[in-house]
């Protein structure tokens, strides 16, 4: 396992807000992890950062608890992508990938053509080489949330924690990172990420988790988002529908109900 959460609990000084969660994410798998607003889910993810100290138990990385890791250390196993990002200076989309390098370099060192040549790969990974010498702040927002994704794909992480990576996103450029996402996965990189979409977990994650007032539940998509599952975590009702596509694949849909 590549990321091994171990009975653990998370907060902040005397406040709990997460306990014994428990958890495994390998490489190749994807973690949709799902839940009302205020329920943990950003608590949970600074813990695994090394942000915040966790209450009780163990985060594992590789087989080795991140408890004195320092964030140098960190960063060079865990990619991270926020909801969104931006920036008060007109760096070049290059620059800003290059940003990924810096756990990798000296204090005072600049990066290398090795280092170049890494944030070059990740531009082509993601198929947005064009926009190399473009101005960050200039492009629009799906292209700003891949470049951000090249970042962390920069640091060559074992695992990438994502949250809400598709939150300021129009419908269509949701979907085109949400796949980005699943290709990485699929090439061997561990993915973790947050959404408030289930359709987001029925198109991408091979394990769901669920927080919501009752606990802590993962299991598959199927397993874990079902009508009874979605009301009792949202407040609302929903119908779970099938259709195949037009290879004859069977595909699964959430679908809120007005009434």
């Amino acid at each position: 396992m590549i990321l091994e959460i171990k009975d653990a609990s998370f907060g902040y000084s005397k406040r709990t807000v997460l306990r014994n969660i428990s958890f495994e994410v390998g490489t190749s798998e994807f973690l949709c992890l799902l839940g009302p607003n205020g329920v943990g889910k950003t608590t949970l993810f600074k813990s695994i950062l090394g942000f915040i100290a966790l209450k009780d138990g163990e985060i594992n990385l590789d087989g080795q608890n991140i408890k004195k890791w320092s964030r140098s250390c960190l960063a060079k196993v865990i990619g991270y992508v926020p909801q969104a990002h931006t920036t008060p200076f007109p760096y070049t989309v290059m620059d800003v990938v290059l940003m990924g390098r810096i756990a990798h370099l000296g204090s005072f060192s600049s990066p290398s053509r090795d280092d170049v040549k890494i944030a070059e790969e990740s531009l082509e990974r993601l198929g947005i080489s064009f926009l190399k010498y473009m101005t960050y702040t200039e492009i629009s927002g799906g292209e700003r949330q891949m470049v951000i994704i090249a970042r962390a794909l920069t640091q060559r992480p074992q695992i990438l924690i994502l949250d809400e990576p598709t939150s300021n996103l129009d419908y269509g450029n949701q979907v085109r990172v949400l796949l980005q996402i699943k290709k990485l996965s699929e090439e061997g990189i561990g993915v973790v990420m947050t959404s408030h979409f289930p359709n987001h977990a029925f198109l991408c994650s091979s394990k769901v988790a669920l927080l919501n007032k009752n606990g802590f539940e993962i299991g598959t998509a199927d397993d874990i988002i079902t009508e009874t599952n979605m009301r009792e975590t949202y407040g609302i009702n929903v119908r779970i529908t099938r259709l195949a596509d037009n290879h004859g694949v069977d595909i699964k849909s959430c679908v809120p109900l007005a009434n």
